[in-house]
């Protein structure tokens, strides 16, 4: 019975990213002179806020559609229910629930609208998703800053423009605050410990591994690993990638509602612009790819990203007298990710169809000499 060998140069090449980044925070945390506790309090307090958006990556990943910045579609969807519902004075858990349940027909009509337009992309969904990004956010803007008070009703001043329509830059959501977090909060050593949005995010953990394992979960990964053997098996390869945009955007809408409950409040034209960026890319520094995605990729990354992005302001405090350093270092580290990402994934693909027309001009040639 062989029994496999330990590939040092195999392993080092699959987890680089991550442990790049171990090195990158093991070398910064000492560096910052921040105390342990506040680190452990921020990085704890981030994984509840930040892991349900990114669990929102993996489906469309797993049905071969690649990293999902169109995401930002349901992270639209959720803001516009927190206006409403800021708007009708519902507050705390109840008017969470009541935004998630506003956020999903929003989130279903963008997710249909979305994979509608990828199916007709196909290979090219992850640039595709990234300027439909960009062009909804106009079309959100349009609706924020004009369609709410004259067509959409708003009946409190506070949230509209001194004009007397339009959203104003920041909405506040004070009085929901934390609401989800705090519900069953518990201090472990001076560490807040949110567990009821941990639970939350558990809940989705398991919906995601029973998922995998259904019919539909099937025909996904059957469509990520072969879309043309999918096909021939009988799977309806376009509804299959639609209904996994459909998911990842209701779980964007609901993952940016917890998000924003934990903030307090949020500038209304720009609060979702960086979600995608900043929620891919710590997906790919938990070890993920453009292919392949596991939930502990999700909460890997989420602590070995926001980590980083905890101390390297004072570390650029402390090396270079500016913290702007330490920001623009982490925005840098953020887009290099998810640069090298793509790039070593256009670099596979090409190698593979590389070795794939040698292999079909070898198995040429030898049809060739048994004719002659």
């Amino acid at each position: 019975m062989k029994t496999k060998t330990f590939n040092v140069k195999q392993f080092l090449g699959k987890n680089s990213v991550p442990i790049l980044f171990i090195l990158i925070c093991a070398v910064l945390i000492p560096v910052s002179g921040l105390p342990v506790n506040y680190i452990i309090n921020e990085a704890v307090t981030r994984l509840g806020r930040n892991s349900f958006l990114i669990l929102s990556l993996l489906i469309p990943i797993m049905a071969g559609m690649g990293l999902n910045f169109a995401m930002t579609l349901g992270a639209m969807a959720g803001e516009i229910a927190l206006i409403l519902v800021a708007d009708w004075q519902i507050w705390g858990i109840p008017g969470l629930v009541l935004a998630a349940i506003l956020s999903i027909p929003l989130s279903i009509l963008l997710g249909l609208m979305c994979g509608s337009i990828l199916n007709r992309a196909k290979g090219r969904e992850m640039v595709t998703s990234y300027f439909i990004a960009y062009c909804m956010t106009g079309v959100y803007q349009l609706i924020v800053l004009y369609m709410m008070g004259p067509i959409i009703p708003i009946l409190h001043n506070t949230l509209k423009l001194p004009r007397g329509f339009g959203i104003r830059n920041t909405v506040s959501l004070l009085q929901m605050r934390q609401s989800v977090d705090n519900a069953l909060a518990v201090y472990v050593g001076g560490v807040k410990i949110p567990v009821l949005t941990l639970i939350i995010i558990a809940l989705a953990c398991l919906f995601i591994v029973w998922f995998r394992r259904t019919k539909l979960g099937q025909d996904m990964r059957a469509v990520g690993q072969d879309m043309n053997v999918a096909r021939d098996a009988g799977i309806n390869v376009d509804r299959t990638r639609l209904i996994s945009i459909v998911m990842s955007t209701v779980f964007a809408g609901f993952g940016m509602i917890i998000y924003l409950q934990n903030m307090g409040n949020f500038p209304t034209y720009t609060a979702h612009t960086n979600i995608g960026m900043f929620c891919i890319a710590a997906l790919l520094v938990g070890g993920a790819s453009v292919e392949k995605a596991a939930i502990g990729n999700v909460f890997l990354g989420v602590i070995l990203f926001h980590t980083m992005f905890i101390v390297a302001p004072a570390a650029g405090t402390k090396i270079t007298g500016d913290s702007m350093i330490g920001e623009y270092f982490r925005v840098f580290v953020s887009y290099a990710v998810i640069t090298v990402a793509l790039v070593m994934y256009e670099a596979k693909k090409r190698k593979e169809n590389r070795t794939l027309g040698q292999q079909l001009a070898i198995e040429q040639k030898a049809e060739e000499g048994k004719t002659v």
